[in-house]
């Protein structure tokens, strides 16, 4: 393998991270002269980002040896992004459904790093629609999916990450208030769907419902995205129950049969 230290500042230490990682997964266990020499790397560089892995639970030590293993963190980063893609593919027959039936946008949004991200979509066949892209991240307070997301959550866990989120005013309905916040939440919980009436985006309304995975916790919401002069309050409960009956679909082809709308 060609040597870290010899890479640009700006690759340098992402590899030197990856380098050690497969290391150690090579290994059962390794201690650090073995580990440095495998990674061309000062034993102090080594130790250095060993003890930083150690910190964030990638890495064990062994206290009678001193040798390094990984844990299973990342066995669960990889567990989620598998989820993820079984999800979406188990998903994309109920959104083209959904998409034939409504024409609109269709989202798969899960939660990532106190933000929504959209992990799948079905573009609008019209051409007045929400632009979007898969990949893009959106806040959790002022979408549907976002409100979804938190409403199956704990609440003191959904609390605390709105309180670290910044709350920004994107439009005049924007709720920006915690406490008025939560209450919507509630609500969300209790009718089993959530909206976003031009909250995010003036002109574009929202309807998402909850997807739970198979031990029936929270993973994913699925939404339908319109622009608000195609929609009146007579087709909610047409479009909340299309979203429920696909949902349900997918949860129980996820191994989900307690959906409980």
């Amino acid at each position: 393998m060609s040597n870290p230290d010899t890479q640009p500042d700006s690759v340098s230490s992402v590899m030197k991270v990856f380098g050690i990682l497969q290391a150690l997964g090579d290994e059962h266990e390794i201690g650090i002269t073995e580990l440095s020499q495998r990674v061309l790397m000062s034993k102090s560089t080594v130790y250095r980002f060993l003890q930083t892995m150690k910190s964030l639970g990638y890495v064990s030590q062994d206290g009678d040896n001193d040798k390094y293993s990984l844990t299973l963190k990342l066995f669960e980063l990889g567990a989620k992004a598998l989820q993820h893609v079984d999800l979406i593919r188990i998903a994309d027959k109920q959104m083209r459904q959904l998409s034939g039936l409504t024409r609109e946008t269709i989202h798969l949004g899960a939660f990532e790093d106190d933000s929504i991200v959209y992990i799948h979509k079905i573009d609008s066949q019209y051409h007045l629609r929400m632009h979007s892209r898969i990949g893009r991240r959106n806040p959790l307070h002022s979408t549907a999916i976002g409100k979804v997301l938190m409403a199956w959550r704990d609440r003191e866990e959904a609390l605390t990450i709105l309180r670290r989120c910044e709350l920004r005013t994107f439009t005049a309905n924007t709720i920006t208030d915690l406490s008025q916040l939560e209450l919507v939440l509630d609500t969300v919980k209790a009718q089993g769907f959530a909206e976003d009436r031009e909250e995010m985006e003036e002109g574009v309304y929202c309807i998402a419902v909850p997807i739970f995975d198979r031990f029936g916790h929270i993973t994913a919401a699925l939404s339908i995205s319109f622009p608000a002069v195609r929609f009146n309050d007579a087709q909610q409960a047409e479009y909340v129950a299309m979203l429920h009956s696909a949902a349900k679909a997918i949860c129980i082809e996820s191994g989900f049969t307690g959906y409980p709308f």
